[in-house]
C-alpha cells in the first residue's frame, strides 16, 4: 500500500470519526472545525502506526493539499485558487496571474545580473489613519510584480547560484499566529510562502534586519532600493547596505554578534557591544548612496511592457471603469453633489469586480475642473455647468485610469461643444499614434496634442496670450505609463519611443480661465477627455472604449437617466 493511499485512507477515517483521549466519539458538525480535527486524528494515526512524530506529518505532501483545500477561506493572507475558486483559476498566484508569470519575471531579471549578485524587495509596512487604525492595505508594486505577495512587512531575497532555477528565493514574513490574526486577520505564514509563492526558504520578518546584512556581505553586487519612510527595511540596514565597502569590513567584526543574534530567542532583547555600535554610527554618517545599485530601475524595464495577461485584466478593469461612468452619467443631475457622484462611481466599479479606487478621483463640477487636481469633491453641482471626472477603478492590483467630461443637466450648450470638440478630436488623433510602426514616443505625441490644440482654438476665433496653451489653457502632458501604478514606471522616459505591450494614458484637455483675454461664453469651462491605451504593433488597442465620448453618446446616457 502506497504512503498516499494510506493518508487517504487513514484521513477518511479521522474524519469519519474522531475520538476523545476518554474514547468519547466526537461528531464534527462545524465544517471549519471537522478538517482541523481530522488532521489531528491523521496525525495521531501515522505516529501510532510508524512512529512518525505527528509534528512532521505536515510536511507529507499529501497532508499538506488536504490542509490547503480543506481550510477555511480565511486560511490565507490573502484569496489563493484553493480557497477562492470563484475568483482564481488553479495554479494562479494572484487573480488572472499564473505561478508560471511570476517566475519568469524572476528569472528574467536574475538572468539580466552579472555572477554574485542579489536582490532585495521590501514590501509596504502596516501604514496607520489612528491609533491602531490601519489603512486598507496596498503593496509596494515593484515587490508586489516580483512574487505577487500582499501582506506587510515583508521582503523577498533573490541570490544568484548555479542552480537549474539560476536563484534561490527566500522571503520573509510573518508567522502564523492564531491570537494576532484573531485580531489583523489571516497570515499566510512561512509554509504558504513556500507551498504557493514558491520560496526555496521562508523566514520570520521579525528576524530580517539581523539576517539580511550577513547574507548581503556574500555578493558583491548587492541590488535594492533606499527605502522610503512607508518600506519595510529599516534606515540603519539600508545605510549598512548601501555603503558596501564599509560593510565588508565591518562584517568580519559583526559575525560573532549574528550569529549571538540567531540563537537569542527574543531579537528584540538585542543590544551590540560598544565596538560594532561605534562602526555602525561610522556607516550611517557616510554617503549612503554612494557604493549599491538601484533595483527598480531594472524592474521598470520589464514593467513598461506589459504580458498577455496583463493586459487581459487591464482591459477588464477599463471595462468595469467605463460601465461605471455609463451608471454614473446616467445619475448625475443638478440635485447632486460632487461626492455623491464620487460615491455613485466606487459603488459601480466595486460591484464589478474593482477591489478599490486606483488613486483619488477628481470629481470637478463647473470651474473647479480649472485645477487639474481637484480631489476636494465638496461642492454642489450647477445647472448649465459641465463635470470633470477623472477615475478609475483597480483590478487585482493593475490601474486603470479615465477621464469624462459631461454636462450636468444632460445637454452641451454651444461653447462647451465647441470647446469639447477640440479636445475630443485631439484625443482621437493621438490614439491613432499609438503603435509601434508610428515610431512616436510620449512626448512627440505631446507635441502633436499641442499643436492640434492651438489649431483648434483657432478655428474657434480664440488667440491665446504668449505661453498660454502650454501653462495655462492644457497644462500638462498628453499621457503617461500606466500598470500597476496608475502614473507608472516613473524612471522610463517620455522620450522613448513606443513598443508593443506598452500602455499609457492619451488626456489631451482644455482649461479656460476667467480673464478678459478669453471670450466670456469659455471662461470656467475644463474639458479633458483621457482614454488608456495598449500599444499594438500596426493597431492601437483603446481598453477603455466602454466608457462614452462622442457628444450625441454622453447625452443619450445622461438623458437615459432621466426618464
Amino acid at each position: 500500500m502506497t504512503t498516499r493511499t494510506l493518508a487517504g485512507q487513514l484521513l477518511r477515517s479521522a474524519t469519519a470519526s474522531g475520538r476523545h483521549r476518554n474514547g468519547a466519539a466526537t461528531s464534527y458538525t462545524s465544517p471549519i472545525l471537522a478538517p482541523i480535527f481530522a488532521i489531528r486524528n491523521f496525525r495521531r494515526s501515522i505516529h501510532k502506526r510508524f512512529g512518525v512524530p505527528s509534528s512532521s506529518v505536515a510536511s507529507f505532501s499529501t497532508v499538506s493539499t488536504i490542509q490547503r483545500r480543506a481550510y477555511s477561506s480565511s486560511h490565507y493572507g490573502q484569496p489563493t485558487w484553493m480557497t477562492h475558486p470563484h475568483l482564481m483559476k488553479e495554479g494562479e498566484i494572484t487573480p488572472g496571474m499564473s505561478a508560471n508569470e511570476y517566475e519568469l519575471r524572476r528569472t528574467t531579471l536574475m538572468q539580466s545580473l552579472p555572477k554574485n549578485s542579489i536582490v532585495i524587495s521590501t514590501s509596504h509596512k502596516t501604514r496607520y489613519m489612528s491609533n491602531n487604525i490601519f489603512y486598507p492595505f496596498h503593496q509596494h508594486t515593484d515587490f508586489f510584480y516580483l512574487c505577487g505577495f500582499n501582506e506587510p512587512d515583508s521582503a523577498l531575497i533573490l541570490e544568484k547560484n548555479d542552480s537549474s532555477r539560476g536563484y534561490k528565493m527566500t522571503m520573509f514574513v510573518a508567522p502564523k499566529n492564531a491570537n494576532i490574526e484573531m485580531w489583523e486577520g489571516a497570515r499566510t505564514g512561512l509554509d504558504g510562502a513556500k507551498e504557493i509563492f514558491g520560496a526555496d526558504e521562508a523566514i520570520d520578518a521579525n528576524l530580517f534586519r539581523y539576517r539580511i546584512a550577513d547574507i548581503a556581505s556574500r555578493y558583491e553586487n548587492v541590488y535594492f532600493d533606499y527605502p522610503t519612510p512607508s518600506m519595510f527595511m529599516p534606515l540603519d540596514i539600508a545605510k549598512k547596505l548601501h555603503n558596501k565597502p564599509a560593510v565588508s569590513s565591518f562584517f568580519s567584526g559583526l559575525k560573532h554578534t549574528f550569529r549571538t543574534i540567531a540563537k537569542k530567542p527574543s531579537p528584540s532583547t538585542l543590544t551590540f557591544t560598544s565596538r560594532p555600535h561605534d562602526k555602525i554610527n561610522t556607516i550611517a554618517d557616510s554617503d549612503p548612496m554612494s557604493t549599491t545599485k538601484s533595483l527598480s530601475p531594472l524592474i521598470q524595464e520589464l514593467r513598461v511592457i506589459k504580458s498577455e495577461a496583463e493586459i487581459k485584466i487591464m482591459r477588464e478593469a477599463g471595462e468595469i471603469s467605463g460601465k461605471a461612468f455609463i451608471e454614473t452619467m446616467k445619475f448625475t443631475n443638478p440635485q447632486r453633489f460632487e461626492h455623491q457622484i464620487y460615491a455613485k462611481f466606487d459603488y459601480e466599479c466595486r460591484m464589478r469586480g474593482s477591489q478599490m479606487m486606483a488613486y483619488v478621483p477628481v470629481v470637478a463640477g463647473g470651474s473647479n475642473a480649472l485645477t487639474m487636481h481637484y480631489v476636494n469633491n465638496d461642492q454642489p453641482l450647477h445647472n448649465g455647468d459641465l463635470i470633470l471626472m477623472d477615475a478609475g477603478g483597480e483590478l487585482n492590483g493593475y490601474a486603470s485610469d479615465i477621464t469624462r467630461t459631461w454636462p450636468i443637466n444632460g445637454k452641451f450648450t454651444q461653447a462647451q461643444k465647441e470647446l469639447y470638440e477640440v479636445v475630443l478630436h485631439a484625443n482621437k488623433e493621438c490614439i491613432k499614434l499609438c503603435t509601434e510602426n508610428s515610431g512616436m514616443s510620449l512626448n512627440q505625441i505631446h507635441d502633436v496634442s499641442m499643436r492640434l490644440t492651438k489649431e483648434g482654438l483657432s478655428s474657434l476665433g480664440i488667440k491665446p496670450l504668449a505661453h498660454d496653451v502650454d501653462r495655462r489653457l492644457y497644462p500638462h502632458h498628453v499621457g503617461h505609463y500606466l500598470g500597476l501604478d496608475v502614473h507608472d514606471t516613473g524612471d522610463i522616459s517620455r522620450s522613448r519611443a513606443l513598443k508593443e505591450g506598452m500602455v499609457i494614458t492619451i488626456e489631451p484637455g482644455l482649461y479656460i480661465p476667467r480673464d478678459p483675454a478669453y471670450p466670456e461664453k469659455y471662461q470656467g469651462i475644463g474639458i479633458r477627455i483621457e482614454d488608456n491605451v495598449a500599444i499594438g504593433k500596426t493597431v492601437p488597442h483603446v481598453l477603455s472604449v466602454t466608457a462614452p465620448k462622442e457628444i450625441v453618446d454622453v447625452e443619450y446616457c445622461c438623458a437615459s437617466g432621466k426618464d
